[in-house]
C-alpha cells in the first residue's frame, strides 16, 4: 500500500513539544493505570507503606508504557490517518521526518529501564506490554489488521496485564492468585468491546486501507452487538463471581453499574456510529467504576483471609 509523505506541510526541523505530547495521547493512559491501581488495591497490602510502588507502577503503565504505544500506532497508522484524522502530528507534517519512528523506540526504551525499578515480575510484564503494543501496529505482525486480534492484544495489555501487575508488585513479585486473574481475564474480555468501540470513528480509513476492524467485517450493527456482548458478560460473570465470594454488597453495586449501561447500549445497537462516542464517555465510566468495586471486594477478602490466617 502507498503512504503519505513523512511531512506534508511543515518546514520544521523538529517538532514541538505540544506535538510529541500529543503524538504520546495522554488521554489515553488511565485505562493501563486505573487497571493497575485496581490490581494494587486489590491486593490487600497497605498502599500506604508501598506508595513508591504504586507511583512507579502508574508511571510505567500510562506516560510510558501507554505513551510508547501510543507513538509505535501513529508511526505505523500513518497512511490511515491520512484519511481519518489529517491533522494528526505525523500526518499534518508537525511531526515531520522520521520523528515519531524516533520517539516510539526511544520511549520504548525509557519504559524497560524504567519497569528495571519494579523487580522481575514488572520488568517482565512490562516487556510483554511492550511486545504486545509492537506486534499490534507494525508489521509484519501487525495485529490491527484483523480486529479480533487486535482488540485481543489492546484489551489484555491494558486490562488484564496491568492489573496483574499491580497485584503481583504489591505482593513482592509473589503470584496474584486465582481471584485476582479471573477478575483481571474477564476485564479484559469487557475492554475487547471498550476496543470496538474506537474503531467505530475510523471506519472508512480502514476499510480502504485494508484493516479490517470489527466494523469493517461485521458491519455497523453486527459490530456495536459484539461490543454489548463483550461488555456486559464478562460484567455479569464478575458479579456472580463476587456473589459466590461471599461479597454481596460488592456483587449487587457491579450488577447496578451494568444495568445503568444498558439505556447506552441499547441506543447505541440503533445508531451505532453515531452513538458510539457517547456509549464511550458515559458507559465506560460505569464499567471502569465496577472494575475499582470489584477489585475493593476482593482486598475485603484478601484482607479476611489473611486476618483469619493469623489466629
Amino acid at each position: 500500500m502507498d503512504t503519505p509523505p513523512l511531512a506534508l506541510t511543515s518546514p520544521r526541523t523538529r517538532p514541538a513539544l505540544g506535538t510529541v505530547a500529543e503524538l504520546l495521547k495522554p488521554i489515553t493512559w488511565f485505562p493501563p493505570m486505573w487497571a493497575f491501581a485496581c490490581g494494587a488495591v486489590a491486593a490487600g497490602q497497605d498502599l500506604r507503606t508501598r506508595w513508591d510502588l504504586l507511583f512507579l507502577g502508574l508511571m510505567l503503565t500510562g506516560p510510558l508504557v501507554c505513551a510508547s504505544s501510543q507513538a509505535v500506532n501513529d508511526w505505523f497508522d500513518r497512511h490511515v490517518d491520512a484519511i481519518n484524522e489529517p491533522n494528526r502530528p505525523i500526518p499534518s507534517g508537525r511531526m515531520p521526518g522520521r520523528w515519531g519512528l524516533g520517539i516510539a523506540i526511544a520511549w520504548t526504551g525509557l519504559s524497560l529501564l524504567w519497569a528495571t525499578l519494579m523487580g522481575s515480575w514488572g520488568f517482565v510484564a512490562c516487556g510483554l506490554a511492550i511486545a504486545l503494543s509492537w506486534a499490534y501496529s507494525a508489521p509484519p505482525v501487525r495485529l490491527k489488521n484483523n480486529g479480533w486480534w487486535g482488540n485481543t492484544a489492546c484489551a489484555l495489555s491494558y486490562e488484564g496485564l496491568a492489573w496483574l501487575t499491580g497485584t503481583a508488585v504489591m505482593l513482592g513479585g509473589a503470584w496474584p492468585g486465582p481471584h485476582s486473574i479471573a477478575l483481571a481475564l474477564l476485564y479484559s474480555a469487557g475492554a475487547h468491546g471498550i476496543m470496538t468501540l474506537n474503531d467505530f470513528k475510523a471506519i472508512e480509513g480502514d476499510r480502504r486501507m485494508g484493516v479490517a476492524s470489527l466494523p469493517v467485517q461485521l458491519g455497523e450493527h453486527g459490530a456495536a452487538r459484539v461490543a454489548c456482548v463483550f461488555m456486559l458478560l464478562p460484567q455479569v460473570a464478575v458479579t456472580l463471581l463476587l456473589a459466590h465470594w461471599q461479597l454481596p454488597w460488592h456483587a449487587a453495586a457491579v450488577l447496578v453499574l451494568a444495568v445503568l449501561q444498558c439505556p447506552l447500549m441499547a441506543k447505541f445497537l440503533r445508531q451505532p456510529v453515531e452513538r458510539a462516542l457517547h456509549v464511550s464517555a458515559f458507559g465506560v465510566p460505569l464499567f471502569v467504576s465496577g472494575m475499582m468495586v470489584s477489585a475493593w471486594g476482593l482486598r475485603h477478602l484478601n484482607l479476611l483471609q489473611n486476618t483469619l490466617g493469623t489466629l
